[in-house]
């Protein structure tokens, strides 16, 4: 679809926010109170219709036909929608939504970030429609409180930051998800996995190994989580613990908890922590925490070491083995009486693997390690491969080509797969899958 453009400062774009502006301005005059309570869309076109015509008689505007049914359009998005957004929100192909200030709006497709024409009119035009996606969801921003985690009515998550934080005015960036989830034949089509890659994770999901998933901002934690939970069967009941509500499992036994920012007062928060430990009085099979990221990971390793196998949870890292040590960090903010050497046990004893995503320059999501944990030797946590991405270049075209190997290295892992009745072949560890330009 279509980028709507609507210009830049000093252009025709001015006048054309002035014509909306006034369009809107006489359809609010002409609506009575109680028609304000029952607004339709369908009644609010026939009378936007009725104000264009009025004002381009009145006023001597030229306008085609075309032209009056944009003015039309985007007054309903204004009055029922996120304004300039809502073009942008109904393009599938769009990933992310980047707003820097009122006049700067970039987009994510295909992995690449591209600026658009799109604009606000003013500052005031964009906190406006902030705070209509922060109010829908029962939020607010304000001075006390400049930032603000939302979602849509599609599931996107927002992200906005209101002055003072914010030196250039209003800021927010959405993140899209999809109506439909990926499905594994599309990540396999995507080369996000192998075919071989996906066997072992599934059995490892079936055989209730505990699995961290870690990788930057925006390399596809979610997506993979949402891959390997759909390998739980159906019977057990799943307990998911999200800051912003996201995941998107496909059984049909799962509670759904989100926590609670403060309120106005500054009272009433719930946190991840408070969930997690509320979550283990559930009767829950397994846990789902969206993302470790603070004291709740000391919860979260309890209840893996306590009779809730099968576990999974993603955490912001490098690398496969760097997420021992941000995991490590998150324990030590809950209790910092424990020591070092008692917490890498309780990780190790808690974690069977690791898996690492990464997005890659030409925008691909691909697993790039795939880390079996062993235990602690000499107060170390010990790691073997079991997968592996080996980045060789970049193809004339742009796309990083490369090769997805397994190590070779048979994981202890089979023996527990083997009593769950899941028999792997251990060629799928020596396989080597070449990732190239098509």
């Amino acid at each position: 679809m279509a980028t709507r453009s609507l210009g830049r400062p000093g252009s025709g774009a001015d006048r054309w926010f002035e014509i909306r502006s006034q369009v809107h301005h006489r359809l609010l005059n002409s609506l009575t109170p109680d028609q304000l309570k029952t607004l339709n869309k369908e009644s609010v076109r026939g009378q936007i219709g009725l104000v264009v015509e009025k004002l381009v008689i009145e006023e001597g505007i030229p306008m085609t036909l075309a032209e009056r049914e944009r003015v039309i359009e985007e007054i309903l998005d204004e009055v029922f929608g996120l304004g300039p957004l809502e073009a942008l929100l109904k393009d599938p192909t769009i990933s992310d939504i980047l707003v820097n200030g009122y006049e700067n709006v970039y987009i994510e497709r295909g992995g690449r970030l591209v600026e658009t024409n799109v604009r606000f009119k003013d500052q005031a035009h964009l906190r406006m429609i902030i705070e209509r996606i922060v109010s829908n969801v029962g939020r607010r921003i304000d001075d006390s409180s400049p930032i603000v985690d939302a979602r849509l009515s599609d599931g996107s998550r927002v992200c906005a930051v209101i002055p003072p934080l914010s030196l250039i005015g209003p800021v927010m960036s959405i993140r899209r998800y999809g109506k439909k989830a990926l499905s594994t034949d599309d990540l396999l089509k995507n080369e996000t996995f192998t075919s071989g890659m996906l066997d072992f994770f599934s059995g490892c999901v079936e055989a209730r190994l505990n699995i961290v998933i870690s990788g930057g901002s925006g390399s596809g934690k979610t997506t993979m989580l949402n891959t390997m939970s759909r390998f739980i069967p159906e019977e057990e009941r799943i307990v998911t613990i999200e800051d912003t509500a996201e995941l998107q499992l496909q059984q049909s036994h799962v509670v759904r908890l989100e926590t609670r920012p403060p309120n106005i007062e500054g009272a009433g928060a719930i946190t991840q922590r408070d969930l997690v430990i509320n979550s283990l009085r559930m009767r829950p099979d397994r846990i789902v925490v969206g993302e470790s990221r603070g004291p709740e990971a000391l919860d979260m390793l309890q209840a893996m070491n306590t009779g809730h196998d099968g576990s999974m949870t993603t955490v912001h890292a490098n690398s496969a083995r760097d997420a021992f040590s941000r995991l490590e960090t998150m324990v030590m903010m809950a209790s910092q009486h424990v020591p070092d050497k008692v917490i890498r046990q309780q990780l190790a004893s808690a974690i069977h693997l690791v898996v690492h995503v990464a997005r890659l320059t030409d925008g691909a999501r691909r697993v790039t390690g795939v880390a079996e944990v062993l235990g602690v030797e000499h107060d170390h946590v010990e790691m073997q491969d079991i997968f592996e991405f080996e980045r060789s270049g970049i193809s004339p075209r742009g796309k990083v080509v490369g090769t997805m190997r397994g190590s070779g290295n048979t994981p202890i892992c089979l023996e527990r797969l083997k009593a769950y009745g899941i028999h792997l072949s251990p060629s799928i560890f020596r396989e080597v899958h070449e990732i190239k330009d098509k």
